[in-house]
């Protein structure tokens, strides 16, 4: 139970790698820090990706090798790509946690954060054949490909076919 005035692991994370009064370079070298260790954990989860690994917030920053906030980081990250999503709003260093991943959503989410150091990994090779890979890739980017449709003015052929102005055919209720 997290009393009001405690701030819970997410908070302390986002407080810490968020905050606009920290000095760009401080935050520059926390991001460069959390990206290499982000990347070594992603490397030992995608050699067995079909291995739920479980444990505490603590168990698991033990077990990779990274203090409480990366993990608590790494967890928010990870989050979406989850075949269960982790109560990273109120976890604390005891919470069970899960890190049973998606693959495919786990790939997607990566293009879609733009994280090239994450999804060109080696170890993605052995789950995913080249084709496979451009395939979720694209289907990512086509996801948030906003298509704006053409706009039909009152005077221009109808798109119906009829021959007629779109304002004395298909439009005329407009």
């Amino acid at each position: 139970m997290i009393m009001a005035d405690e701030k819970t692991l997410l908070d302390q994370w986002r407080g810490m790698a968020y905050n606009e009064q920290t000095d760009k370079n401080t935050l520059q070298k926390l991001w460069i820090d959390y990206f290499q260790k982000e990347k070594e954990i992603y490397q030992q989860l995608l050699t067995n990706p079909d291995e739920e690994v479980r444990g505490t917030v603590k168990g698991l920053a033990e077990k990779y090798d990274v203090d409480i906030m990366t993990m608590t980081g790494f967890l928010d990250g990870i989050n979406e790509s989850l075949k269960v999503a982790n109560p990273i709003e109120e976890m604390n260093e005891d919470t069970e946690v899960s890190l049973g991943f998606d693959k495919e959503l786990l790939y997607k989410n990566m293009v879609a954060a733009e994280a090239d150091w994450l999804y060109n990994l080696e170890e993605w090779n052995d789950i995913f054949d080249e084709d496979k890979q451009k395939a979720l890739y694209k289907e990512q980017k086509i996801s948030t490909t906003v298509v704006k449709e053409t706009k039909i003015y009152p005077n221009d052929p109808c798109p119906c076919g009829s021959g007629k102005k779109y304002k004395k055919c298909c439009g005329k209720n407009k």
